[in-house]
Order: structure tokens, then C-alpha cells, then sequence
């Protein structure tokens, strides 16, 4: 059994997820996302990634970015290892790629504030 707490919605419930003969149980939503959530951290875990990157040229020095959509967990490593290494010249503005497959996700790092030129 694995207990969890959905981040589904604002209720914030207490999962327990009980795996039998292959497949899973899920005890403890009030909503159906907190099934789907249960199931999704069990099967296959997925985060947003958020950090910034070196901007150049810019009113600021380092850009927001994020990923465009979840990425699993095992890749948040080398995301985290390209997202070093990016350089962006401005101007920059929100939803701009950054990369557009970052860590052969297949998902794009965005930018996530307007950063104009000096």
C-alpha cells in the first residue's frame, strides 16, 4: 500500500493505493481526479520543472522558464543539466520556446515573463 496526498484540487485528500493481482485500487478520493492523480504517481510519476536560465541582452539577467507540460520525474535531472546550459539573447516574451524538446520529453521549456531588450 502507498498513502498519498491528492493535489488534484484544493481538498487535498488522503490516498491509499493497494495494488492487487496487477492491478490498482484507489480508497480515500472524494473526486474522481484523485483517482487519476493516485494512479498516475504510481504508474508513471510526472512533475512541472520551473528554474531560470542566462539571458543576454536583456533588463535582467536571468529568464523564468518552465516545462510546457509535465515531464516524468526520472528526466528532471537532465532537464535540470540543459536548463544550465541555456543562454537566451532578449528580447524574450511569455510562452516564447526556450528548448523546444528539453531532455527528449518531447515537451518544450518556455519562457515565462517578458524580458525586453536593453
Amino acid at each position: 500500500m502507498r498513502e498519498l496526498t491528492c493535489i488534484g484540487c484544493p481538498l487535498g485528500c488522503s490516498l491509499r493505493v493497494f495494488e492487487e493481482d496487477g492491478t490498482l485500487r484507489v480508497e480515500g478520493n472524494t473526486c474522481p481526479r484523485g483517482e487519476t492523480y493516485a494512479r498516475n504517481e504510481v504508474l508513471c510519476p510526472k512533475r512541472t520543472v520551473t528554474s531560470t536560465v542566462a539571458i543576454r541582452g536583456g533588463t535582467v539577467n536571468r529568464l523564468s522558464v518552465r516545462t510546457q507540460t509535465d515531464i516524468p520525474k526520472d528526466k528532471i535531472a537532465a532537464c535540470m543539466e540543459q536548463i544550465k546550459a541555456v543562454c537566451v539573447e532578449a528580447p524574450v516574451e511569455i510562452g516564447d520556446i526556450v528548448l523546444p524538446d528539453v531532455a527528449g520529453t518531447g515537451v518544450a521549456l518556455i519562457a515565462t515573463k517578458n524580458v525586453p531588450q536593453k
